[in-house]
């Protein structure tokens, strides 16, 4: 009964370390996903403002919109008027400063925004192209954006992106060792049967098998396991700062990432049993 016992245990530290080594792999997962989506969408605010000269027509105006607009990674184009500027510069001073002044001194201008999923790789290039087409059409007097701050964020996450992953494959390893160990101390708990099965002359790999099986099973409860940690921890994170971790535009990436770990779970589980097993029976 006590060796049943222990045994139960042995099995229930292994499933348990894996779960706990797999979780913080999930969740390294997931930051990486969130602050890709979060420097996405943070390039797609980004506003090009495109000038143009005060006697620009309506007509002219719009042809240049429509010509922007067919380029394939612009994502929206916004046609501001001389007039509607002026009523957003209203709005915004709290006054109608047209009545001061006597004439309303605001140009015409075209608000683009760009769809961070169609930007090549060589991004600053093409805003380099982008810009000098624009400078060569009638009516535009030039394209202004804050170019610091897209460089400044296209570091930031190339360098966090490279970050993430070095720790997730420092992450991996540790996993690795980790799950190694823990099948370690399970042929400990079952080296009375392993001796028994040698005196029997049964080969390595009969007597691997069963292992090998249960590494299976360690990787796969293992990683539901850390997939069910996972989803707990991102509502708990969710709540607690009020943030809607699990909205519906999340799921197919929580899936991907839920499928990977269970993936990984099961081939590392079973890698590391395979190698420790081979060096157990040949030590012993």
């Amino acid at each position: 009964m006590r060796n049943k016992v222990h045994l139960w245990g042995s099995h229930g530290a292994t499933t348990i370390g894996i779960a706990l080594a797999l979780f913080m792999l999930a969740m390294l997962m997931v930051l990486e996903y969130h602050s890709y989506r979060l420097t996405h969408d943070a390039q797609e605010r980004i506003t090009y403002k495109v000038d143009l000269s005060p006697d620009t027509s309506d007509s002219l105006a719009l042809a240049l919109k429509q010509h922007i607009a067919d380029m394939p990674f612009v994502k929206h184009v916004d046609y501001i008027s001389k007039e509607k500027a002026a009523e957003i510069f209203t709005e915004d001073l709290g006054e109608d400063f047209i009545g001061f002044a006597g004439y309303n001194p605001l140009f015409p201008s075209l608000m683009v925004n760009f769809n961070a999923d169609l930007l090549p790789d060589n991004s600053t290039a093409t805003l380099d192209r982008f810009c000098e087409d624009l400078n060569n059409q009638p009516g535009v007097t030039g394209v202004a954006y804050q170019e610091n701050i897209v460089s400044e964020l296209r570091e930031v996450f190339y360098n966090l992106s490279w970050f993430l992953i070095v720790f997730i494959i420092l992450l991996l390893i540790v996993t690795i060792v980790l799950i190694s160990s823990l099948i370690r101390i399970a042929l400990n708990s079952r080296r009375e049967t392993i001796a028994t099965m040698q005196l029997v002359g049964a080969k390595a790999r009969f007597i691997a098998r069963p292992f090998r099986l249960r590494s299976l099973a360690y990787g796969t409860l293992g990683a539901l396991l850390a997939d069910i940690l996972t989803l707990i921890a991102l509502w708990a994170f969710g709540n607690q700062f009020d943030i809607n971790l699990l909205a519906p535009q999340h799921w197919l990436w929580y899936a991907l990432i839920a499928l990977a770990i269970i993936l990984v779970g099961i081939l590392i589980a079973y890698l590391a049993t395979a190698l420790t097993v081979r060096a157990y029976i040949a030590k012993h």
